[in-house]
Order: structure tokens, then sequence, then C-alpha cells
């Protein structure tokens, strides 16, 4: 059984169509099918059943799933062990939206130019997720904004930038004092949910406050196309370029670096692609 149809299999699944999944392999939709129907064949039982666009596993889908990927993580393991002189097999590695256009390329092109055979499974997601499937073995390392909370010693840990509190105004508005900005304009809010202190929050408490919040988003570039559009104003880390393009909008550091959002590297000390993380945080830290 060819552990590739696996990985198809799961893919399917998770992205619940065919095509996607072809997308996320680099293969056509036809390629992806005949996978799973060679998988099929070789299991004898139907694996997913179709509802129009979208794909659902069969009850023997179900049933093998969960063994399914700890035998596909553990081929990619035993690979990832074997590979005494050079990385090689796959990394699974998870990031912000922001990360993946501003920090991550840049690493994977160094990382790709010197470990050729290393394999990348890119995920996108918020801090706390992208840290709970680091934990859960998910992953094997992600670019998040650093907890409040301290980090359990089985977890390495490594900073990569310190991002300090921004203002955003529109630019044609006349400057002003960042505290008399925010008590006289509506205010756009980021927000990442529960995962620990939010800059912006602590920098409008101890500044004593309390500006009235218009809308609350968890994505960057849409707060700064917000501002762009006379919406509102906005406290944000001055997050890796790029930002959106052609905006009208202003940027002023506020609070200097005291209350600056550290974005680093998370991963599990005791994994066994080790050797593979380490090749990963090496060209990290470079870039």
């Amino acid at each position: 059984m060819d552990t590739r149809f696996l990985e198809s299999f799961i893919v399917v699944v998770d992205r619940g169509s065919i095509a996607q999944a072809a997308q996320v392999q680099n293969l056509t939709p036809a390629a992806v099918a005949q996978r799973i129907r060679t998988l099929e064949n070789d299991i004898g039982a139907a694996l997913i059943s179709r509802s129009g666009r979208t794909v659902q596993p069969t009850k023997a889908g179900w049933a093998i799933l969960d063994r399914a990927r700890d035998f596909v993580k553990q081929v990619s393991d035993l690979q990832a062990l074997a590979a005494v002189d050079e990385p090689s097999g796959e990394i699974r590695i998870g990031a912000s939206s922001t990360a993946i256009a501003g920090m991550l390329p840049g690493i994977l092109q160094r990382l790709s130019g010197k470990h050729p055979n290393l394999d990348f499974q890119i995920t996108r997601g918020h801090s706390g997720q992208l840290y709970r499937d680091v934990m859960d073995q998910q992953l094997d390392a992600a670019i998040i904004a650093e907890p409040s909370f301290a980090m359990p010693k089985a977890c390495g840990w490594r900073a990569l930038r310190r991002e300090p509190l921004t203002l955003l105004t529109p630019s044609d508005r006349p400057r002003q004092a960042a505290k008399t900005v925010l008590r006289n304009n509506p205010y756009i809010r980021f927000s990442q949910g529960r995962w620990g202190k939010q800059p912006a929050d602590v920098y409008l408490r101890d500044a004593g406050l309390n500006p009235a919040v218009r809308f609350e988003l968890d994505a960057l570039d849409a707060i700064a196309v917000m501002v762009h559009e006379g919406l509102g104003v906005s406290l944000v880390p001055d997050w890796a370029p790029p930002w959106p393009e052609d905006l009208a909008i202003r940027k002023t550091q506020v609070g200097g670096m005291t209350y600056a959002r550290k974005t680093g590297v998370i991963w599990l000390r005791s994994s066994a692609r080790l050797r593979l993380i380490d090749a990963f945080l090496g060209e990290a830290a470079a870039v």
C-alpha cells in the first residue's frame, strides 16, 4: 500500500473536496481520484462518498481515518530519523496569515535551497489553535504570537520579531497626538480571541483610554483596509511586510517597545522530527 494514497485520502477528508485536495497536493483532481480508487481496491471498501462537490468519509472511511493519520505520521517520522546526513521528509509548519505572507516565504526559500529533500505542509491559523496543534503533534512547529502564560518545559520557543504597537489613521487626517485620535474616533479593535493579553488593550488601559469600538476583527490586513476607507482608527502590531498595497494610511508607533508583540517559533523538544525543526529554526533566525 502506497502511503501517498493514504495521504491523499486524509487530505480529501480534511478539505471535504477532491479539487481542494488536488490543489494542496499539487496534483490534478483526476490523479487524486485515482489514488482514492486504488486505495479503496487495496482495502476492499468504499472510503468516501460524494454529494455534489463535497466529499465525506463512509463508515469504513471513518473507521480507518485515525489509524491512517497515525500510520502516515509514523512513516514520516521514520524517514526523518533515518536521514542522518541530510534532513529529508515532511515538516509540518503552522503560521498566521500575515506570517505566511511576510515571514514564511523567505524562510522556505532558504530552507528548500539548502535541503532539497524536505517537503512542506503549511497550515494557516490563529496563534491559539496553532499552539494546540503543536502540543497535539499535528504540527511540528508554528510561528505564533508569544502567549502571556508560561509555556510548558516540553516546548521550545525562539523569538523572531518584536512588532511595536502602531496607530493606524487615514493619511488625509490632520496629525494629532495618539491619545487625542483614540478619544475622538471610532476604534477598530484587533482581537485574537482568548490568546493571551492584547498589547493594544494593555496600552489603552495604562493610558486611561476607552475608545468607542466600532468593529472587532482578527485579520490585520482587513483592519488596514478599513482604516484606509475611513471607518475608524486602530492599534495593531507592526507586522512583517507585505502590507496591503495602495492604502492611504499613516502609521505611528506608540508606547515604544513596551507594548510590542513578540512573534516566534514554538515546537516540541521531544519531536521525532527535531533535525528537520532545527534546520527550519536555523533559516528562520537567518531571515
